[in-house]
């Protein structure tokens, strides 16, 4: 006989965690299931680790512009305080006692277990089964996906998680990838010492994004020593135990020691055994409605739902699953001012439409580029001053649908450009603001000039 309990959350990253806690401190009888680690990618082999990663490159670069801003300095990389702090201060050595027990802490049960919906409403876990009176929660996230590249299967080859555990920076490394896991990683390495060459099969990096970003993101690669290649058709992949190689349709073979396959991730809807709530298993995601609900009783968050794969779309979802579920009033989801930020140096941050994107939805579009070396803060800051702004007008209605913040404070700009595009701020209002001189922000401005 299946145990009976209000609600069962299946997957205990950031959204699933978020849902499980506000039903639990809601008065629910919850179970949250995990096969891995409370928390999810994030704190243990995503943002959090990676950003100590590159917190740590950026300080190495910045030392390194010392010369040409203020005298001299002298910098020796050493990883071992990088991997020492990704341990003590990230991951607890990827032990997940404490998120149990914050988990436990609001009331909620904690299985630790591989989870797969045995009825429309009930979750076995390794064979005890749970039914949910009243929500069961998908939120398993995604796994790393290797392309079917010859050769490369049963490889040493590394995902994200492999990179961020490692102790060693590798002598040479080759990326497979040029979107945002693969090119943070990718600097990081190099300016710890590695040899680096980026490998992107669309004509230019991150290409998902505003082209002006992907030229932009190349350039500096270049000029701090990486080699990229992009519109790169890989033919096979060799390793003899010791070092990789790739070699290319159109370009001579690439050679490294590590190998980094940053190529995206996948969901697998058929482990989960979700036909049997009527949903389709051969699909790349759970299919949801403004409220996150994907059937009867059945809702889902986080990347499962292909909305976009970061945390903060996660916890944005979870809000409005538990308040859903627990029948309270809520705003639906409304992901047309999604912001996201690759951690390069400089930051690509972006929200909204593309250009393209724009374009394809028959807006009336203008757009206005301003680059940030030619700001005043661009000039004052020189060294590492590298970045552009660009916004995407909806010419008809007077909106801004879209921006990208590239620069020295990308991610950080690009707030005040989310906060436009979200409230659908009228493009007379913003060029009626004051913005503070100097700043980076300030180029906004200056954009919005072009806009009229």
């Amino acid at each position: 006989m299946a145990e009976q309990v209000d609600a069962v959350v299946v997957g205990m990253g950031p959204g699933g965690e978020d849902v499980a806690g506000r039903l639990a401190e809601a008065g629910l009888s919850v179970v949250g299931v995990e096969s891995r680690l409370v928390g999810g990618e994030c704190p243990y082999w995503g943002c959090v680790p990676s950003k100590m990663m590159i917190r740590a490159a950026d300080a190495l670069a910045e030392a390194g512009r010392v010369r040409e801003l203020a005298g001299t300095a002298s910098v020796r990389p050493d990883w071992a305080p990088v991997a020492r702090r990704i341990r003590d201060e990230a991951t607890d050595h990827w032990d997940d006692t404490v998120a149990v027990k914050r988990f436990e802490d609001k009331g909620g049960r904690f299985v630790r277990g591989r989870a797969r919906l045995s009825g429309p409403s009930t979750v076995s876990v390794d064979g005890t089964d749970y039914e949910a009176a009243t929500a069961v929660v998908i939120a398993v996230g995604t796994e790393p996906a290797a392309p079917p590249i010859p050769g490369l299967a049963g490889t040493s080859y590394w995902s994200n998680r492999e990179a961020v555990e490692t102790t060693e920076v590798p002598r040479s490394l080759a990326v497979i990838g040029g979107g945002a896991v693969g090119l943070e990683f990718a600097q990081v390495f190099a300016r710890f010492g590695s040899q680096v060459t980026v490998i992107e099969a669309a004509d230019r990096l991150i290409p998902l994004e505003e082209p002006e970003v992907g030229d932009l993101i190349a350039a500096v690669f270049r000029g701090e020593g990486l080699s990229v290649i992009t519109g790169a058709r890989i033919a096979q992949i060799s390793c003899d135990g010791e070092s990789f190689r790739i070699e290319l349709a159109d370009a001579p073979p690439v050679q490294a020691d590590r190998l980094l396959v940053a190529t995206g991730r996948r969901a697998d809807l058929s482990a989960l055994g979700v036909a049997v709530a009527g949903l389709d298993e051969s699909a790349r995601f759970v299919a949801v409605d403004e409220h996150l609900r994907a059937g009867e009783r059945l809702w889902a968050v986080g990347d499962i739902t292909g909305k976009g794969a970061f945390t903060h779309v996660a916890m944005y979802q979870a809000r409005i699953a538990a308040t859903d579920i627990l029948g309270l009033p809520h705003e639906p989801a409304d992901y047309r001012a999604l912001p996201r930020v690759t951690f390069t140096d400089p930051e690509l941050g972006a929200v909204g439409l593309t250009e393209d994107q724009a374009r394809k939805q028959s807006i009336t579009v203008s757009i206005a580029v301003t680059q940030v070396p030619s700001s005043a803060r661009g000039w004052i800051h020189k060294a590492g001053n590298d970045g552009l702004i660009k916004l995407v007008a909806d010419r008809d209605a007077g909106v801004l649908v879209g921006a990208t913040s590239a620069g020295p404070a990308g991610g950080e700009v690009l707030s005040a450009l989310a906060v436009a595009v979200h409230g659908r701020v009228p493009i007379s209002v913003l060029a009626e603001m004051i913005y503070a001189y100097p700043t980076f922000h300030r180029g906004i401005e200056d954009a919005i000039r072009g806009l009229r």
